[in-house]
């Protein structure tokens, strides 16, 4: 028996990193996984993985901008696992690369989408659900410290995560007293294909060369140890252990029970 024996769980962005990690984890402590992320083939696969060590999931796809297909995805793990107890937006993008005046103003508005729209819309969908469930739900929105920041040339990740963060703060103080908290996580820096990507972009390297070397600089021991680290406080938020430190920004490297005696 698990922590979270028997909760319904929905993970965005489930299909490849820290995503995929977290469902992993979820399903091992015993949560029910919805996975979604706009490749069916990953996610049916870690759907698999899940089911073959004695987990129960399901893939669900789709694009976590398209409000139909979020609500469909969100219809689908309360058909099959109950109302969604357990909801984290891990979805993001890492560009577009540049200064505001040479960016495409579209492209930036897209990572914009991915980072607010998407939480938003999933959290529009599970919260009647989590306001009727005995409980309540626990909300967890995967962010970054560039959201405390002003980076040049990448506004429009620091500015979606910005929002996010911010975002999180308002659902928690309005859903409080339905019992339903929420929390912005900052992950730790974990090199997943998307930092391989980044790594390996043109623009990237031409803009944000200091990002760029931060990540080179980071060992596969210390990204392994910030995966088993989120994953950790993942699961303990979810299972209600830091709800005093609901609706806030919070990172993986912080002594949370040392933030517990602080509130």
């Amino acid at each position: 028996m698990g922590s979270l024996t028997g909760q319904s769980a929905l993970v965005t962005g489930a299909g490849r990193g820290i995503g995929k990690a977290l469902a992993l984890r979820l399903a091992a402590e015993g949560a029910h996984v919805t996975l979604t992320a706009r490749s069916r083939q990953q996610i049916e696969a870690v759907a698999a993985e899940i089911e073959s060590a004695g987990g129960k999931a399901q893939a669900a796809a789709t694009d976590v901008t398209d409000s139909a297909g979020v609500a469909q995805v969100a219809a689908a793990a309360a058909k099959r696992f109950g109302p969604v107890s357990i909801l984290v937006n891990n979805a993001g993008v890492p560009g577009p690369f540049g200064p505001i005046g040479d960016t495409d103003p579209l492209v930036w508005w897209d990572s914009h989408k991915i980072h607010v729209l998407g939480p938003l819309l999933f959290m529009n969908a599970v919260i009647p659900g989590m306001r009727a469930r005995t409980g309540g739900g626990r909300i967890i929105n995967i962010v970054s410290s560039a959201g405390l920041q002003k980076i040049p040339n990448l506004s429009a990740y620091a500015v979606g995560k910005a929002t996010a963060i911010r975002l999180t703060e308002n659902v928690d103080m309005e859903e409080r007293n339905n019992g339903i908290r929420a929390f912005a996580l900052q992950p730790g820096t974990i090199i997943t294909d998307m930092a391989h990507d980044t790594m390996g972009s043109p623009e990237a390297q031409r803009h944000i060369p200091e990002g760029i070397a931060m990540l080179k600089a980071t060992t596969p021991e210390d990204s392994a140890r910030d995966l088993r680290r989120c994953c950790d406080v993942v699961v303990a938020l979810a299972s209600h252990k830091y709800d005093s430190l609901a609706g806030r920004y919070l990172d993986i490297d912080w002594d949370l029970d040392a933030k517990l005696q602080e509130v």
